[in-house]
């Protein structure tokens, strides 16, 4: 497929400077501050090794975490893990974009690397506004003259519109980095040549993005079905009148997705045949897996889908053409309540349709349970695969796509 922006085959990087936005946000160790996963760092080495190898002076910006958790942090240790996985020195700038942060950008030589300070310590990174304005910010004005490129690679992060994500390309010519240009052409061309039927395997806690999705493949007749999990199976339960429980129910409140119940009502009531909930559930009895017909629910935690729904499911999604997948089928961290998503993702990898799983806590499962090589594409970003799934604009691709070139 063709893209209205440039990829880094575009443009000439020897000898010039190139700052790439990457997501390399990583779980920490709350005790000692250790990375303790770094897949991110490794799926956007491609982007700056192959910087590097053609001579470019490159500045890589990036955030861990946000203000508030325990893991928001420096990126320090993600400069030294860097040059691990890179082979080569990435030096760790402590500045973002203030006098010691340009001295070092300025004094870069072709194929060097350096990190900048965790983008977020910067207080309007985190606000949520248009480009136009994100591109007026401190950081973009300091930092853009002494630029010849942006690369933004942080698919993760597309569906944001902060200064860092959003603001560059709108004052210096900008390409997509290598996970972008494939993230994209994967998911937009799954997206343009759904084969039938296409299945949606949609769980987890996330229950607004999970809706949002499902109401628009449904609404513009790309999902043929719909299957439920996790808390957005409990949220369609509720919906369908089933007594889930008030333990149940009030996780449900606390999260604050008591009106997704109706939403959920309505869009069952408007496609019945293809949303499926699940017809058993297990429980959390004294610490033990307990495998209830949703008619049964007892007043204990919904922690996984049942073992009748996991055979029922298994048999739709084996019959898929086109699979998409987002969030755990339930607490797949305790090994008693992680077989239902053991035995969806099993059944997806061992389907003969094209299957994408959209980033976050299931594809770590994946991961885990060994499945990664079996699926055809694991999505780095949740929230911006989930987006792009919905019909919604990723701000990040579309200043890319504005972005004025020479």
């Amino acid at each position: 497929m063709s893209f209205k922006f440039k990829t880094m085959d575009d443009i000439e990087v020897t000898g010039k400077t190139v700052l790439v936005r990457v997501d390399i946000n990583s779980p920490v160790d709350p005790n000692d501050g250790t990375i303790l996963d770094d897949t991110r760092m490794r799926l956007h080495a491609e982007t700056l090794r192959e910087l590097a190898d053609r001579g470019a002076r490159t500045v890589v910006m990036a955030h861990q975490s946000r203000p508030g958790k325990n893991d928001f942090t420096t990126l320090e240790q993600h400069a030294r893990a860097l040059s691990d996985i890179l082979g080569r020195p990435v030096r760790y700038v402590e500045d973002i974009f203030g006098s010691a942060a340009r001295e070092s950008i300025s004094g870069l030589e072709d194929g060097e690397i350096i990190l900048l300070e965790n983008v977020r310590f910067y207080s309007e990174e985190v606000l949520k506004r248009d480009p136009e304005e994100q591109a007026e910010t401190h950081l973009v004005r300091k930092l853009a003259p002494l630029l010849d490129y942006f690369i933004n690679d942080a698919f993760a992060a597309a569906h944001r519109s902060q200064p860092s994500l959003v603001g560059f390309a709108l004052r210096v010519p900008s390409a997509a980095g290598r996970v972008m240009e494939r993230e994209l052409r994967t998911l937009q061309g799954a997206l343009e040549n759904v084969e039938r039927p296409c299945v949606y395997v949609l769980g987890g806690v996330k229950v607004d993005d999970s809706i949002m999705v499902m109401k628009n493949v449904l609404e513009n007749g790309s999902a043929d079905l719909v299957l439920t999990t996790g808390l957005v199976a409990n949220i369609f339960l509720a919906g369908c009148g089933v007594k889930i429980g008030k333990v149940n129910m009030d996780f449900i409140k606390s999260r604050g997705y008591c009106d997704f119940i109706k939403v959920a009502k309505k869009l069952k009531k408007r496609f019945p045949e293809r949303i499926l909930v699940p017809v058993d559930v297990a429980v959390c009895r004294e610490g033990k897996r307990v495998d209830v017909p949703v008619k049964k629910i007892p007043n204990h935690p919904i922690q996984d889908i049942g073992m009748e729904t996991i055979k029922l499911y298994a048999r739709r999604i084996r019959e898929a053409r086109t699979l998409f997948a987002n969030g755990p089928a339930g607490v797949f961290e305790n090994p008693d309540f992680s077989i239902g998503t053991e035995d969806i993702l099993n059944a997806i990898s061992s389907s003969e349709g094209f299957s994408i799983i959209g980033g976050g806590h299931l594809a770590a499962a994946a991961v885990k349970m060994g499945f990664e090589d079996s699926i055809n594409h694991i999505s780095s970003g949740g929230g911006a695969s989930i987006s792009l799934l919905a019909g919604e604009e990723l701000p990040a691709v579309r200043v890319l796509e504005e972005s004025r070139h020479p």
